[in-house]
């Protein structure tokens, strides 16, 4: 059995997907896993809206203009309903990112685990996501999350990770 930091380890950002559609049975997994995400007085403010027709992935492709991502087949955008989302008392901060981080990297571990490739997407046109999908007040899309087989040969790029050093802050 693999140990969950061999996963973690695993999971990687994947730009170039097969056509291979991925099954219902793992998507269906997939959301399972992010329905147990836990998060902030478990509101839980993610909305979710799948991506795999042609019409709505050359919207998607004009929201994120990167030629890697033509190669998606299905997408997630994931979504927080801030009017659902947990905000703190003591200054208003707004929880329901942090919620829906949680709750993507939990589909994106299950997608690892499944052998599936994902990648966070973040540097795209929200406002325009928003528009061509006509997503409702107050539902702000956070991420794109492509979903899919990597193709035949993909090599998985190692990304350097900061010593444990480095993570800690000082207290003097």
């Amino acid at each position: 059995m693999e140990s969950f930091l061999d996963l973690c380890r695993r999971r990687c950002s994947v730009r170039d997907f097969s056509d291979k559609p991925v099954s219902d049975s793992d998507f269906a997994y997939l959301l399972e896993c992010l329905r147990q995400a836990p998060s902030a007085v478990n509101f839980q403010p993610w909305r979710l809206l799948r991506v795999t027709d042609e019409e709505g992935l050359s919207a998607l492709c004009r929201c994120y203009v990167n030629p890697w991502f033509r190669t998606v087949r299905d997408c997630l955008v994931v979504c927080c309903d801030h009017s659902r989302s947990w905000h703190r008392k003591s200054d208003g901060k707004d929880h329901g990112d942090i919620d829906v981080a949680i709750a993507v990297e939990h589909l994106c571990l299950a997608a690892a685990e499944r052998g599936l490739g994902t990648c966070w997407v973040c540097n795209f046109d929200a406002d325009l996501c928003r528009r061509s999908f006509s997503l409702p007040e107050g539902v702000e899309p956070v991420a794109l999350i492509p979903i899919g087989y990597p193709v035949e040969g993909y090599v998985r790029r190692d990304s350097p990770r900061l010593p444990v050093e480095e993570l800690w802050l000082r207290r003097d």
